[in-house]
């Protein structure tokens, strides 16, 4: 008889170590329909179908109103407490609008502004890493992996450093249950505590984004002030939502990126040793890591329409959800897909989605990521885990990446 396919995304064990069940939903259960759930949610796992998705944003929108299916009843308590619901970002949109916020946003995310902080990147590190060995036992999440991506989207966008302790905080509250809503439904306090959140962000970001109109500064937030596109300019909850999807989109994929190439290094010695040998292959390095061990594991799509996914009956407004871990260790995407090889030759993984909603900040964070990397292999002669104890995974079954990493660092 065979084996029921348990894939339970929240579950803990499922978690650490979900290589086993997407290899048996790409042979097996290429399309899955979950069971007993509040929507119709269906997960994807071969790295065609993926794509495939990803590609048609007509059939496959990108835009989730699921508080709206769910809590009805309860969206009016919520609207006369907080007003209106902001609206979505550029994320959260498809097609014209999609467009119009991208090339808005384009427009102030220039590569001149990246390129200029190239050298502040690697003196952030460098400061972050002499810091850390002078300590010897370190949280590297504490240390590095988050201080280096938010001190550098808070300088792209133009907010003091300084204020990156606020940054993380509402960076955790706003991804601390991000997907959970598929699996287990959304409920009136967690929605009241976003609304919260979105205003303590608007309650910073107002007054600046004004201070900006009357002092423009060589920064992304003077960009979206100024930004114009077709004679469109982004209103200030457009941009209010622009910010806050830049930064935490800006520091949570590379934060969890950088800690999960030091955790595969840890894991496969020969591989440190040979990236040791040969710094030139830290690029290399990277997309490997982005590959085996994505940071984000799934991108959420709605059905526009009704669909036939290999024999699976997608009713309109069903969600699928592309699993871009299982994707990116597709046996028919690359040889030995398993094995974690840094001198790999590019493959084209998923990592930063595909389509229309790929990342906007892919190569910034391959860049930092690199960065990091750079200054913790010339600065130390080894690192190492304090202990074997698991580490606390990352709240949302979105992302893949620990939220403490002790280490013992050992100078050069």
């Amino acid at each position: 008889m065979p084996q029921a396919f348990l894939f339970n995304p929240l579950d803990e064990a499922v978690r650490r170590d979900p290589y086993g069940l997407y290899a048996r939903g790409r042979s097996e259960f290429p399309v899955f329909a979950h069971e007993g759930l509040p929507l119709r949610v269906f997960s994807v796992f071969r790295h065609e179908d993926c794509q495939a998705i990803l590609r048609d944003d007509e059939t496959w929108s990108n835009t989730f109103r699921i508080e709206e299916t769910q809590l009805q009843s309860d969206l009016a308590e919520l609207d006369a407490e907080f007003g209106e619901p902001p609206p979505s970002s550029m994320l959260g949109t498809d097609g014209d609008e999609h467009a119009r916020l991208r090339s808005l946003v384009n427009k102030a995310f220039t590569p001149r502004i990246v390129q200029r902080l190239e050298p502040r990147m690697h003196q952030i590190a460098n400061e972050l890493i002499h810091g850390a060995i002078k300590q010897g036992t370190v949280d590297l999440v504490t240390a590095l992996t988050y201080p280096l991506p938010v001190t550098v989207i808070a300088e792209i966008i133009g907010v003091p450093a300084g204020d990156r302790g606020q940054f993380k905080v509402w960076s955790d509250e706003a991804v601390s249950v991000l997907g959970t809503g598929f699996f287990g439904g959304v409920d009136l306090e967690r929605l009241k505590r976003q609304r919260r959140l979105l205003e303590q962000m608007r309650g910073y970001f107002v007054p600046l984004a004004a201070e900006r109109k009357r002092a423009p500064r060589e920064d992304l937030l003077t960009g979206l002030v100024q930004a114009e596109y077709e004679g469109s300019r982004l209103t200030q909850e457009e941009m209010l939502s622009m910010l806050v999807l830049i930064l935490v989109a800006g520091n949570e994929t590379t934060t969890t990126l950088i800690g999960n190439t030091v955790l595969e290094l840890l894991a496969h010695p020969d591989q440190l040793a040979l990236l040791r040998a040969d710094p030139s292959l830290l690029p290399s390095a990277i997309e490997e890591v982005l590959r085996f061990s994505s940071p984000v594991q799934f991108d959420p799509r709605r059905a526009t329409r009704d669909v036939e996914l290999r024999g699976h009956k997608i009713q309109q407004d069903d969600v699928v959800l592309s699993w871009l871990g299982s994707a990116n260790r597709d046996e028919a995407l690359c040889e030995r897909p398993h094995v974690f090889d840094i001198a790999r030759e590019k493959t084209p993984h998923l990592a930063f989605g595909f389509g229309v909603h790929y990342c906007l900040g892919a190569n910034l964070a391959r860049l930092e990521a690199q960065v990091a990397l750079e200054s913790l292999l010339q600065h130390t002669r080894s690192f190492v885990r304090v202990d074997d104890s698991p580490l606390p995974l990352h709240p949302s079954p979105v992302f893949r990446g620990v939220t403490s990493l002790p280490l013992r660092l050992t100078s050069a």
